[in-house]
């Protein structure tokens, strides 16, 4: 008896604790219907309707002015797209992914013989610090904390601006 009490206690004890420090969070607060990336402010937004629910400052590509045109360039897309995937095992804590390249995005990078590159996410960080300079292949990061956040409130089907 003493042996099943200790080990019920244990179990208790590590299940409390897997879920204290679980990156997947809840969230049941309004819909997040748009997310608008600011790409000269370092800002992103989510938003419902017009209301801002939570504001961002964000690290883009290491080379962030203009719209990325091409695999390799570092610069973040602009425009509007989808997020339409998520991953939960990202090497970037977590990560959802925008919906780049679009199908204007594949034809002028096939027009002059390029690829358009692609796996342009919002992530976290790859070793959990984060640094507010410009430092992703293209991608928008923010804080593995504030990823947790993201992640929960963002769902797939999302629409992401992203302004230069």
């Amino acid at each position: 008896m003493w042996l099943y009490r200790i080990v019920a206690v244990l179990v208790l004890a590590f299940g409390l604790t897997a879920c204290g420090n679980s990156k997947f969070k809840t969230y049941n607060g309004p819909t997040v219907t748009s997310v608008q990336v600011h790409k000269g402010e370092r800002k992103m937004y989510l938003l419902h309707r017009e209301k801002v629910l939570k504001s961002y400052d964000i690290a883009l590509g290491f080379a962030p002015v203009g719209h990325k045109q091409f695999e390799g360039d570092g610069k973040t897309p602009e425009g509007t797209y989808i997020i339409d995937r998520r991953n939960p095992n990202s090497e970037f804590h977590l990560s959802i992914g925008i919906s780049y390249p679009n199908q204007a995005d594949r034809e002028y990078a096939k027009n002059l013989g390029k690829s358009p590159g692609g796996d342009i996410f919002i992530h976290g960080a790859p070793n959990s610090k984060v640094s507010r300079r410009d430092w992703t292949a293209g991608c928008i990061a923010v804080t593995d904390k504030e990823m947790e956040r993201i992640y929960a409130m963002v769902k797939d089907g999302t629409v992401i601006h992203i302004l230069p």
